[in-house]
């Protein structure tokens, strides 16, 4: 996939209302669950316990904590946009969040995003982008919002 080149505000600008792009696919696997829950000490059983959760959860698997699928945000972001010119990027806020549908251990996630708004903050680039996590093979989202991004052009 190629990526959306980006080396200053006016280009940034020309995108306002438009799809950005879509990253491509990355599995949400046990493994990865389980990294998560020990990095933030959330061990909760319909994350970690695979035998608990295939005979008690609704889902018949673990699911993925609604944060990990948030934390790949910045991952998958990157895949869609090359910011250049850059001095710093900053993460300013989220807004309107919402969790729609949990993601089960093995499935794949992608990100859609698109240009929600853009301002310029006396030089510094204020660009919210409204963004969908969307589960392959799946018609409801995983996560929609939007992120606030600030970046120090160069």
């Amino acid at each position: 996939m190629d990526k959306l080149v980006i080396s200053s505000y006016d280009e940034f600008a020309a995108y306002l209302g438009k799809n950005l792009g879509v990253s491509d696919y990355v599995e949400l696997t046990q493994e990865r669950i389980n990294m998560f829950a020990d990095a933030t000490l959330d061990h909760q059983w319909i994350h970690v316990d695979t035998e608990r959760a295939a005979r008690e959860s609704q889902f018949g698997t673990t699911i993925a904590h609604g944060y990990l699928t948030l934390s790949m945000l910045p991952y998958l972001w990157n895949q869609i946009i090359d910011v250049r010119n850059l001095k710093m990027m900053v993460n300013y806020g989220m807004d309107k969040m919402k969790f729609g549908q949990a993601v089960k251990s093995g499935q794949a996630i992608r990100l859609s995003a698109d240009l929600h708004a853009i301002e310029n903050l006396r030089g510094v680039t204020k660009a919210q982008i409204k963004f969908a996590i969307e589960i392959k093979d799946c018609p409801k989202k995983a996560l929609t919002g939007i992120a606030t991004f600030l970046y120090y052009f160069e």
